[in-house]
């Protein structure tokens, strides 16, 4: 019998989540993502001291955000050296209200990729689905920079996403599970939410169907799983990027599984299709209390980690 995590992967890509390079062979996952997060914690072990010295040493003197973008570059050029696909590599978050700045760091990052030799439809540039970060989006698709839209928690980021054109989004699913599961309290049911009852499953199968049943291109990729009956009840998304830990968990586990989620099946859902402009947009996502909540909370807490990253290097380049 196969393991679950061979299993997942005849219905679904998997895409590994983390900075961690080394763990990443004994997955074979096709892409990988990284955020802010992931990269600082991956720069703080002492496996990964030498590659940031390095980038540091080399570029001292230049400006702190190149530096910063540089080591981001080497994180993920040498994550392209072991998955065979694609990698993501995150503008700042706090340029999530800067349509302009959103664009020229993403320029920027593409071509210091390019410098190192690694062609542009390798890389995905994560920006914040804020409606600017959209805007970007839009027009960085059209110059053939491909676009992961992170920090997605609604439906209307999903209809804007697609309507942009983006090649992928990320939507979010154990934030919203965490929302739903903090506000409920007492009354929270584990068992009862399990599996397609999970308020993040729902979110992202809503948006697959939608998706599929309207021809959107844009590819859908669940993320930020809190364990593995969220990814099993996702089975069939185009992708699910996963940490090193579930993956684990998925490789140890024997079990074979079907795709919950079929285009086949969401082409012959009965739902109509929406369109939001910039009112709308702000409108339905301050009307959905989670969405907004969690987005501010993930732009403050990349924009944190961001900060910390900017320090690290300061101090290293003052050395």
């Amino acid at each position: 019998m196969p393991h679950l995590l061979e299993a997942l992967k005849r219905h679904t890509t998997v895409v590994a989540d983390t900075g961690n390079f080394h763990e990443l062979a004994a997955y074979t996952p096709r892409d990988a993502t990284t955020n802010p997060s992931l990269i600082l914690k991956a720069v703080q072990q002492p496996a990964y001291a030498p590659l940031l010295a390095e980038e540091v040493a080399a570029h001292r003197g230049e400006p702190l955000a190149d530096i910063v973008d540089r080591v981001l570059v080497r994180f993920g050029r040498e994550i392209l050296g072991i998955v065979p696909g694609r990698v993501s590599t995150e503008v700042d978050a706090r340029l999530s209200f800067d349509t302009a700045a959103t664009i020229a760091r993403a320029q920027r990052l593409i071509r210091l990729y390019e410098a190192s030799g690694i062609k542009r439809d390798r890389v995905l540039i994560k920006i914040a689905a804020t409606w600017e970060g959209i805007q970007a989006a839009r027009a960085l698709e059209r110059e053939g920079i491909h676009c992961n839209l992170t920090l997605l928690f609604s439906f209307c980021q999903a209809v804007a996403c697609g309507d942009a054109g983006v090649t992928l989004i990320s939507p979010f699913v154990g934030r919203i599970y965490d929302w739903y599961k903090k506000t409920a309290g007492a009354k929270w049911n584990e068992l009862a939410m399990a599996g397609s009852n999970d308020p993040g499953v729902q979110s992202v199968a809503r948006i697959y169907t939608y998706y599929k049943k309207f021809g959107v291109d844009t590819e859908v990729m669940g993320a930020s799983f809190r364990n593995t009956g969220q990814i099993i009840a996702l089975a069939g998304c185009d992708l699910l990027t996963i940490s090193p830990d579930l993956l684990a968990q998925l490789q140890a586990t024997a079990g074979d599984l079907e795709p919950a989620l079929v285009a086949a099946d969401a082409q012959k859902s009965d739902i109509h299709a929406v369109s939001y402009n910039e009112p709308a947009f702000r409108y339905a996502l301050n009307d959905d209390a989670m969405a907004t909540e969690k987005l501010a909370e993930g732009i403050r807490a990349f924009a944190a980690d961001s900060a910390k990253l900017d320090a690290l290097i300061l101090a290293k380049s003052a050395a």
